[in-house]
């Protein structure tokens, strides 16, 4: 029976992405697991610049470059090196992303599976302070020479596939190849046992970098199955394979529904600003409306831009729904047109001089103000939604007021409630948006049974 044999590859790119960057030099190291069979080492011309900081860190230039094959002329030599082979690197995804994409250009169809020495590192001798090719050679006392150049990295990671092995008695790197091994799926630096805690539940889950800081917020139905869908498939752009790589841990919160971890993923991503959250950062608000008391003693409304030092009593993604209820207010509460401002509050203290005359009395035009606040304010719908809990002793809840998320949390299933309000005492207390409020108007109109209200459900309005 024929012996496994690993291919052990570095490589030398002009980047960090194999759809935008090419490959500059590498290394090919055939193994049988006991001793060396075959190397290949070759400089690769890239067909573009090398920038200076890949200059600076590798010493491979454009004019060391320019007589060196292209891609194309070694594929076939790598494609048959490959085949039928381990492929084996140092933080292997990266590697295999270059090589598997390059080849499928110059129309060599290729997979392997895959053995990452960081990972095998990590397993048989854990417990290290890193995981670089560099310190663990340190670490170990494996000579390294030309470090950062594809033969130099590639002999070192050989002489460690070598010690792994030895060192192996538990039989973990037979475990990781084979094709179903999950750690094999993983980033590089994020530690199994993060991935094998996660519940098959909804809830939101946190990828964390390496100073402790989260990067990413997500919410899931299946939280084990939605993580892990983060890290399957050959995406190869350079904003996936950095964020595969700033990946050092995951925590998670089970939620009862999908609609709690929805609010928790949101309210989440609003208080952490994770770098990587792209898609919920465009829902934040653009405008609101603010209350404020002039030089001239008369109280103003005004429709102005959200910023993050002003609070404002409501807030609108579109400069028109905030116009509109000004206007609303202004007919209703006959408040004079000249203290509605469509501008920043406090921009223009009184009305222009033009328009000074016949002013209403300051009394009686200050309290049509309050009163017109004050009916907005309490015509804005107060509602809760039960639903199941995460437990069949327990029920969620969700508390809004005043047509504001005001919380969510979980309470005894025995519990009832004579008004819905007494809701309030049972949640923990989140910031809302109008995002949020869009969710949580759309649920209570498509599942009534859930919700109890101050007011009938027919009288939500959905934004």
């Amino acid at each position: 029976m024929k012996k496994t044999e690993y291919a052990i590859v570095d490589i030398e790119t002009t980047g960090g992405n194999a759809g935008g960057s090419r490959i500059t030099e590498i290394a090919v190291i055939i193994h049988d697991g006991e001793v060396i069979l075959e190397r290949f080492e070759t400089l690769v011309n890239p067909q573009k610049e090398i920038p200076l900081p890949i200059f600076a860190l590798t010493g491979i230039n454009n004019e060391m470059v320019k007589d060196a094959p292209v891609f194309d002329d070694i594929a076939e030599k790598l494609f048959c090196m490959l085949s039928n082979r381990i492929f084996v690197a140092h933080n292997v995804n990266f590697d295999y992303s270059f090589v598997r994409h390059q080849l499928e250009e110059a129309g060599f169809k290729w997979t392997a599976k895959k053995l990452c020495t960081v990972r095998a590192a990590r397993k048989i001798r854990p417990g290290l302070s890193s995981y670089s090719l560099g310190n663990l050679c340190r670490s170990l006392y494996i000579p390294i020479e030309n470090r950062h150049r594809a033969g130099g990295d590639a002999d070192a990671t050989a002489i460690l596939f070598s010690q792994l092995l030895e060192w192996d008695s538990e039989g973990e790197m037979e475990k990781m190849i084979k094709k179903t091994a999950q750690d094999q799926r993983l980033p590089p630096n994020l530690p199994p046992e993060d991935f094998e805690q996660l519940p098959e539940k909804p809830g939101v889950y946190y990828f964390y970098d390496q100073s402790k800081k989260v990067v990413y917020v997500g919410k899931a139905v299946n939280l084990k199955k939605r993580v892990a869908s983060h890290f399957s498939g050959h995406k190869i752009t350079p904003q996936r394979q950095h964020f595969l790589r700033d990946i050092y841990s995951i925590s998670f919160e089970v939620c009862a529904t999908e609609l709690m971890a929805l609010l928790l993923e949101c309210t989440e991503i609003k208080k952490l600003w994770p770098v990587y959250n792209k898609a919920l950062k465009r829902f934040e608000p653009k405008y609101g409306l603010y209350e404020y008391e002039a030089r001239n003693g008369y109280r103003y409304l005004a429709i102005g831009k959200v910023t993050k030092f002003q609070k404002c009593i409501e807030v609108f993604n579109q400069l028109y729904d905030g116009i509109r209820l000004l206007q609303d207010l202004s007919a209703q509460f006959e408040i004079d047109h000249r203290f509605c401002k469509y501008c920043s509050p406090g921009e223009g203290d009184a009305p222009h001089k033009a328009d000074i005359s016949n002013l209403p009395d300051v009394k009686q035009h200050n309290l049509q103000i309050e009163r017109a606040l004050e009916f907005y304010i309490k015509s804005r719908p107060s509602f809760a939604i039960l639903d199941k809990g995460r437990a069949a002793d327990e029920r969620s809840c969700i508390w809004v007021e005043n047509g504001h998320f005001y919380g969510m949390g979980y309470i005894a299933s025995d519990i009832g409630f004579a008004e819905p309000s007494e809701a309030r005492d049972h949640v923990t207390p989140y910031r809302s948006n109008q995002y949020i409020m869009h969710l949580l108007y759309s649920y209570a109109a498509k599942y009534p049974n859930k919700v109890i209200a101050q007011k009938p459900l027919c009288e939500i309005e959905i934004e």
